[in-house]
């Protein structure tokens, strides 16, 4: 026993008969002391509630747009980074390849002359292939790897079904797709409790589900992660039992402006996003911009 505490003892007797006010100052006196370390504190016990059991770290690659003509360095250098941090789990969100030689948007008009499918297929397979060197030369790393088709992706399939003559000789086979899991257009894939898509669409139109990530948190009712639109928006959601609900929005990982999105429509965010402590739906969040990246590995 400290002397501290044998001075407090000693008071007891004194105090007991003193009253509630003279009390108080004794528990004042024992704080005080506790302070001084002469005297063990109580013990505070956490408010918040402790996550236990196994954790992964995922890597989300935004949509990359991918056309000739269009630097692609970028992503050797989200390759390298991804080889250095080694994370678990990989998920690109789609619109890897863009295809403006199947955009119906553009045909018949002038800046569609001179495009071609091949020449999409190729640029968008030889910039899949700097992404993914790096991880495999990585020794020992096999990480799991998930590709969420995009609608720029899925023009191929709604070109044949205006042209089925071009069934075997236009699709997915002629894309890099090797050592990915492939995911159809839309169907949501659920990993630790997180549903990813390209985008989440309203089922009563078919259409994308718009506005802000609190909105579509509130639509898909679970934590969500999707692409497709060139913003960056994040919704978290703490619920009554301790654990969290979120969304996520990142459209764009790209060098290049696209002419359609005006003067003022090319200045969002462009960057992976790191989703550390991953389980049941909740994670914490690092972005990793693309100028950190051209900055440490350009």
């Amino acid at each position: 026993m400290s002397k501290a505490s044998e001075f407090l003892d000693s008071l007891d007797a004194e105090f007991r008969d003193l009253g509630a006010e003279n009390e108080a100052l004794r528990r004042e006196l024992r704080r005080v002391l506790a302070l001084k370390g002469e005297t063990k504190p109580p013990t505070v016990r956490p408010s918040y509630r402790r996550r236990k059991g196994t954790f992964r770290r995922f890597v989300v690659i935004p949509d990359t747009q991918v056309k000739p003509g269009v630097p692609t360095d970028h992503l050797a250098w989200a390759g390298r980074y991804i080889a250095e941090k080694k994370p678990d789990v990989i998920v690109h969100l789609g619109d890897h390849w863009d295809f403006p030689s199947l955009s119906s948007y553009d045909k018949g008009k002038k800046c569609f002359e001179g495009r071609r499918y091949k020449a999409d297929v190729d640029a968008g397979n030889a910039a899949m292939d700097l992404l993914l060197d790096p991880i495999r030369k990585a020794r020992g790393y096999n990480p799991e790897m998930h590709f969420l088709i995009g609608n720029h992706e899925q023009r191929m399939e709604r070109l044949i079904e205006s042209e089925p003559w071009l069934e075997g000789l236009v699709g997915y086979d002629n894309l890099a797709l090797d050592g990915w899991t492939v995911h159809g257009f839309l169907k949501p894939v659920e990993l630790d409790g997180i549903l990813f898509s390209h985008y989440f669409a309203n089922p009563l139109s078919g259409r994308p589900i718009g506005g802000t990530a609190h909105n579509l948190l509130a639509k898909v009712g679970k934590s969500c992660i999707m692409g497709h639109r060139q913003v960056f928006d994040v919704a978290m959601m703490d619920l009554p039992d301790g654990t969290q609900r979120r969304a996520l929005i990142a459209g764009a990982f790209y060098q290049h402006r696209e002419d359609y999105k005006g003067a003022q429509g090319n200045g969002h965010w462009r960057g992976l996003v790191v989703l550390n402590e991953v389980q049941d739906g909740s994670w914490d969040q690092m972005d990793v911009s693309l100028d950190f990246l051209r900055r440490r590995y350009g």
